[in-house]
């Protein structure tokens, strides 16, 4: 296994070096920012970069930008992304619709030898490698985007039978709850669709769309 290290801290990049060398893996560069990344690999055509986000000159995302350049020119090079924080708007476009070869790993995590070595070894064979904070923070943000993903198991029930046209008392009908439970549901499900009372009846029908996907 091939690898390229892209990272702008000297200390942080022979560390990075030595480490990888002493689980036998070869290291075929190490650079300091993006340029000279895209560069080395071209060269060497590694089977997996390990990237900081944040290189020369700005800082910002020299090294996030490079490694979507390398998903995009060379597909079959996988791609660690190393950040000091979870940032999951970094995080959202490596991954893209495709999350094959692809890490996003804490520098902390760098510390935990094995963890790292396993996660470059995955990455390098085509897998994912995310860090368990990475995939909190993005299943979060998922559940933000998608409100129906808050509603409780009840209250889904309680959608779908608004979505099949019963009237309240047939919803407490089928469930076998009382009539102010159902209340206390939909007025909940209105809640979390961000259904005003202003919408007056046709919330319902809003709601069953948004059920439905409409």
């Amino acid at each position: 296994m091939r690898v390229v290290i892209a990272e702008d801290s000297a200390l942080l990049r022979e560390g990075l070096r030595r480490l990888l060398v002493e689980q036998e893996i070869e290291v075929a560069d190490a650079v300091g920012d993006g340029e000279e990344l895209l560069r080395a690999v071209a060269e060497h055509k590694p089977d997996v970069c390990v990237v900081d986000v944040r290189m020369p000159p700005t800082f910002v995302d020299e090294g996030l930008r490079a490694a979507l350049v390398i998903r995009n020119r060379w597909p079959g090079t996988g791609v660690l992304v190393l950040s000091q924080y979870v940032e999951e708007r970094y995080a959202t476009e490596l991954i893209g619709d495709n999350p094959d070869g692809v890490g996003y790993l804490l520098k902390d995590r760098v510390a935990e030898v094995e963890d790292f070595v396993d996660a470059v070894r995955r990455v390098a064979a085509g897998d994912t490698a995310l860090d368990p904070e990475v995939i909190k923070q993005l299943l979060v943000r998922s559940r933000k985007k998608d409100p129906l993903a808050t509603l409780t198991p009840r209250e889904r029930d309680v959608m779908a039978a608004m979505a099949e046209g019963r009237s309240n008392a047939g919803i407490g009908a089928e469930l076998v709850i009382g009539p102010a439970a159902v209340e206390k549901h939909i007025s909940s499900i209105f809640l979390k669709l961000g259904l005003r009372a202003e919408d007056g009846e046709h919330r319902r029908v809003l709601a069953v769309l948004r059920y439905l996907g409409a």
